[in-house]
């Protein structure tokens, strides 16, 4: 029985820092079942599309548990490119 990973959104709950220009600053992201990742670095921002899951928007690249990922506002919600098993 052989399976392969496909990837796609999944929304997010994401605790950011704003400042008084309006710029977002993800600290924290937390999962379904409440658990909570903080992030541990923000390297760059910029607008961008997942050319994995298609959409666009902020495309932030953070580190979270001593690896790089993208975490993208796509206004007014969150979401990161999910690993999801499918049987084949």
């Amino acid at each position: 029985m052989g399976g392969s990973v496909a990837v796609e959104k999944h929304y997010v709950e994401v605790i950011a820092d704003t400042d008084v220009d309006g710029n977002m600053t993800p600290v924290a992201i937390v999962w379904d079942d409440g658990r909570r990742y903080n992030i541990e670095r923000v390297t760059e921002s910029c607008p961008a599309s997942s050319l994995k899951t298609g959409g666009k928007g902020m495309r932030y690249t953070i580190r979270l548990g001593g690896r790089f990922k993208y975490l993208f506002y796509e206004g007014p919600r969150w979401f990161v490119e999910a690993r999801v098993p499918q049987n084949v």
